[in-house]
């Protein structure tokens, strides 16, 4: 059975672990949209580690059985989510596409790679979700060439509620194996980070922005 808050801590757990995620609340890293922010998270590094990599996986795979049900084909969101899709494909027995950020100007000109059948459900995985908008323009893109879009799962959110609102607002529902709220739980359980930090990370979800002004 798909334990959601076992399976949120154990992914935390292990993204910590191997440092895919950094919590720096007192030296904010700076992202390329110019926010300073607490955390950095970077899931390509999953990859390198086999057993973590074998539990996404399985995990996003019964994920995507229990919460979408019978689907045709996934599709990964380049870049990061194509080798995480490939391994889904992989565990589930399904095809796999994935969607370029942008159309390739040479050749076929193609935004979708692989073999695209008008009408096939397809899930879409990404390794991240911050405001979703590079996540829902692949669904959009899908949708676009026939495909039906049963929804999309990733590895971790950050818990933005401009996510929620974005996924909301394209019809798409979405799933996370773990979250920022789940992170910092474990952290701070774990004595990871500061009881006295907790407030800074809390307040940089809450409001990423203006966060990164008063930290700037």
């Amino acid at each position: 059975m798909y334990n959601k808050s076992d399976i949120e801590l154990k992914v935390a757990e292990f993204l910590l672990q191997i440092k895919a995620i950094k919590l720096q609340p007192n030296n904010p890293f700076t992202w390329a949209s110019g926010w300073k922010s607490p955390i950095y998270c970077d899931n390509r590094i999953t990859l390198s580690h086999p057993q973590v990599r074998t539990y996404i996986r399985q995990k996003l795979a019964q994920a995507i059985q229990e919460e979408f049900g019978s689907v045709d084909v996934i599709a990964g969101v380049a870049t990061a989510g194509i080798p995480q899709g490939v391994l889904v494909a992989q565990e589930l027995g399904l095809p796999f596409i994935y969607v370029r950020a942008k159309a390739k100007e040479h050749g076929t000109g193609s935004l979708i790679e692989g073999e695209v059948v008008e009408g096939q459900r397809v899930v879409v995985i990404e390794d991240l979700i911050s405001t979703g908008k590079s996540s829902l323009q692949a669904v959009e893109a899908l949708r676009s060439a026939g495909l039906s879009v049963a929804g999309l799962a990733a590895i971790f959110t950050y818990g933005f509620e401009k996510a929620d609102e974005n996924f909301t607002a394209a019809k798409c529902r979405y799933l996370t194996l773990s979250s920022y709220g789940a992170l910092i739980d474990y952290a701070a359980e774990h004595s990871i980070i500061a009881k006295n930090d907790m407030e800074l990370l809390s307040k940089w979800r809450l409001n990423p922005s203006e966060w990164g002004q008063a930290a700037s």
